[in-house]
């Protein structure tokens, strides 16, 4: 990896060093996100000029990165702050990935300058608020308008079976259900903290209903009160076996607690400690049409 040292932008922002790879000429920033230690969070690949890149050539820088997921922000127009982004896993492009779009969020704030950004993703228009909060560099990203139905019982149960969980695992409080808020999560919640970090299951199994049910996560919660939740994201169908922090999962979650009128319109969800990659996620709930606001830090690598 080569040392690259970034100026700050006109408007003061201070940029550290970084660190890129450039392969087959496209260069690969390595952020983590939502957290503040390089150490913590969910590291995503950013490519900041893609334009010349088909989806197939996205797809397999995503494999060689090897993270959960990496944005490729395919056009910009940087006075107007809007941008084209798309997201690939290492297996499969996803249609929005709330790490990455911090992470790529973050990554042109200390280009351009903080404010609002626009991204033009898979899943819709994304609004991002970037900001300094003390020393930091933070976002908030808006997502679509959000929706949550409950699963069907057949899929619930074999869904159960290959997570090695049983109904008696589940928290009755928080009915399963499948949200969305740019993509489909599965919502399960765990009765026990010690139910969600005992996490060994069927890889291929898990993958297999995914594809078919169309979820890019399955969501593990546990509450540990209206303001704090306990997560885990089993991510097979994108080749990884979990996700340590997940925007994405995160807005959906915003919408499944609205649909079912429990908890606070703000709360932080707490992800990776039991990857050890800590990682924080702030919450809010602030549109009639659900769309909820996801907020986090994030650093280079």
């Amino acid at each position: 990896m080569l040392p690259v040292r970034e100026t700050g932008s006109e408007r003061g922002q201070v940029a550290p060093d970084k660190f890129r790879t450039v392969t087959n000429n496209v260069e690969i920033l390595r952020y983590t996100a939502f957290t503040h230690d390089p150490k913590g969070g969910n590291p995503a690949g950013v490519v900041l000029d893609a334009s010349g890149l088909s989806g197939a050539e996205m797809l397999a820088v995503a494999a060689e990165v090897g993270y959960s997921e990496t944005a490729f922000v395919t056009s910009r127009d940087d006075e107007s702050r809007t941008f084209r982004v798309r997201y690939f896993a290492p297996s499969a492009e996803v249609a929005f990935c709330g790490h990455a779009t911090i992470a790529t969020s973050v990554a042109l704030a200390e280009r351009i300058g903080i404010g609002r950004l626009a991204f033009d993703t898979n899943a819709g228009e994304i609004a991002v608020d970037t900001f300094i909060d003390g020393e930091m560099l933070r976002a908030t990203l808006t997502s679509v308008p959000t929706r949550s139905a409950p699963v069907a019982e057949p899929v619930l149960d074999e869904t159960l079976a290959v997570l090695g969980w049983s109904r008696d695992d589940l928290d009755r409080a928080f009915p399963p259900h499948v949200a969305f808020g740019g993509n489909d999560h599965l919502m399960l919640a765990a009765g026990s903290r010690e139910r969600l970090a005992d996490l060994d299951y069927d890889f291929e199994g898990l993958r297999s209903i995914m594809t078919r049910e169309g979820w890019t996560t399955v969501n593990l919660f546990w509450r540990e009160s209206d303001g704090r939740f306990h997560s885990r994201n089993p991510f097979p169908i994108g080749g990884v076996v979990e996700d340590p922090a997940t925007g994405a999962a995160a807005a959906a979650f915003g919408g499944y607690l609205r649909t079912l009128g429990t908890g606070s319109d703000e709360f932080t969800i707490i992800q990776g400690v039991d990857m050890g990659q800590p990682s924080e996620l702030k919450v809010s709930i602030a549109e009639a049409d659900g769309r909820t606001r996801v907020s986090g830090g994030a650093v280079a690598m």
